[in-house]
């Protein structure tokens, strides 16, 4: 069977798997603790090795110094290595050495300790202050050598280096060395301190930065809180907004703002199921009666005709009504967009005329056109015609008989101003600044027998808009309305 290697998950993705279940608190307050740590440690590494380097540098000068010294007593005229070394410092007739003797055998460890070897490593002089003890010498260094070692169960820092005479030649080897006791209490106390202290601050780190993370994002405890109250029959609570202007406020503010595009999206597909509801109701209870009244019992063919002619009338009107309906919730859905075109506005208008005039004929309405062919507009044709097809419909359908309806154009400047003015029953004003809600109707339509919907004039404000079309009324009761369309001249 063939093993498909594993492959390991990417960094971003492997590293927030390892802790699903901790809370956002506890993953700041980690996260930060361990950067902290990793700072802390490279700054207590950083210490460490400076006061390394300043203990040690502290004892190499002085090892030094007692180099310089010790080889300045020395006689290196004669060839003669035996000849020359005469060391006065180790004189045991020397009155300081003679104070540095140690009467018990163990060597003082507060003072230097010089030892003088020729070639091989043998022994041939050292201070009186080693006692029986010997310092560690490294064969074969033809420099001058700084180290550490153990003397006697005792740590030494040594210092060796060669004894050339005049001819360059190397006759032995001169070795200081000096106890480290002290500076490696001294060590091992700092040493003691950093690592115990580390852990300590990690910890306190921890409890310190959860407590702080904890405070931080309360808010967003009450942003969840809040929001989980929040159902379709409260959508009128909002968020509190955090007393600063930080990101928490803005993620409240945006969230707010989002309930409440929530709340009017909600309450416009409640009034649209009910608009519908209502407005569909209607001629399906008319159909739904007539068809009733027919199969009661036989009737002449002519009664027939009659009634499924009603019929159909009334199904017409619902399959114009479910198409508005899907113009509008093509827009609100955002799923329909205008294909802009630069045209001559009088041969649009002339067609949706033509395609109205025998609708205002029935009416014994006139239709008359003022427009120059030279005018012309940026907008989706498509979408003009249904503008002005809509509000044609409206003009013809609350019209009074043998009357007239002009539609004209004029540029005026920038603009391009196209009104369609009838003589029908007006609009009362109070009426006027809602007449372009969807489903809307006022009085005296609803109360006439014109069937209209109130939905052609809220496609034609949506449809308008998409366009950066500006659309005016002027209207009075029992003298007519003029629609006014206002275009960008091209």
């Amino acid at each position: 069977m063939k093993i498909k290697p594993s492959v390991p998950p990417e960094n971003n993705e492997y590293f927030p798997k390892m802790m699903p279940s901790l809370s956002l608190r506890n993953r700041i307050a980690i996260y930060y603790t361990i950067a902290t740590s990793l700072m802390i440690a490279l700054v207590f590494t950083g210490i460490s090795l400076m006061v390394d380097h300043a203990v040690f540098g502290h004892y190499d000068d002085e090892l030094m110094y007692e180099v310089t010294e010790t080889l300045s007593d020395l006689n290196l005229k004669s060839k003669n290595f035996n000849a020359f070394s005469r060391l006065n410092q180790f004189d045991d007739d020397d009155a300081d050495y003679q104070a540095k003797k140690i009467k018990t055998g163990k060597i003082d460890v507060d003072i230097e300790f010089i030892q003088l070897v020729d070639t091989q490593g043998k022994i041939i002089k050292k201070s009186s202050n080693l006692a029986t003890s010997v310092l560690l010498f490294k064969l074969g260094q033809t420099n001058p050598l700084f180290f550490n070692g153990s003397v006697d169960g005792s740590i030494f820092r040594h210092l060796q280096v060669p004894v050339v005479n005049r001819d360059g030649v190397t006759k032995g080897y001169l070795i200081v060395a000096r106890s480290l006791i002290g500076a490696g209490t001294f060590l091992r106390d700092l040493y003691f301190v950093l690592l115990f202290s580390f852990p300590v601050i990690i910890v306190s780190l921890f409890i310190l930065t959860r407590f702080i993370a904890g405070e931080s994002i309360k808010p967003i405890d009450d942003v969840i809180t809040t929001a989980e109250k929040i159902t379709q029959t409260n959508l009128n609570e909002r968020i509190e907004l955090p007393r600063h202007q930080d990101e928490l406020h803005r993620l409240s503010a945006t969230i707010n703002a989002l309930l409440d595009r929530l709340q009017d999206a909600f309450l416009r597909e409640q009034q649209f199921t009910a608009d519908a509801s209502h407005e569909l109701n209607t001629p399906l209870s008319v159909v739904k009666g007539t068809l009733e009244v027919l199969i009661r019992k036989p009737r002449l063919q002519e009664h027939y005709e009659a009634r499924i002619q009603f019929c159909l009338t009334e199904l017409r009107r619902m399959s114009k009504l479910i198409d508005k309906l899907l113009v509008l919730a093509l827009y609100e859905g955002d799923k329909i967009s205008p294909n802009i075109e630069t045209f001559a506005l009088q041969q649009l208008l002339e067609d949706v005329s033509a395609r109205k005039r025998p609708v205002a004929l029935e009416k014994n309405i006139a239709i008359n056109l003022d427009c120059s062919d030279e005018v012309k507009v940026a907008a989706d044709p498509v979408m003009l015609e249904m503008i002005v097809e809509n509000i044609l419909s409206n003009a013809i359908k609350y019209s009074s008989a043998s009357s007239t309806i002009t539609i004209s154009v004029v540029q005026n400047g920038s603009d391009v101003v196209c009104s369609i003015a009838d003589q029908g029953i007006g609009i009362p004003e109070k009426n006027m600044l809602k007449i372009f809600d969807r489903f809307y109707r006022v009085d005296e339509s609803r109360n006439s027998k014109t069937g209209g919907v109130g939905v052609g004039l809220s496609i034609v404000k949506k449809l308008a808009d998409l366009q950066q079309i500006t659309v005016d009324v002027q209207s009075r009761p029992n003298f007519g309305s003029t629609f006014i369309l206002t275009f960008q001249a091209v």
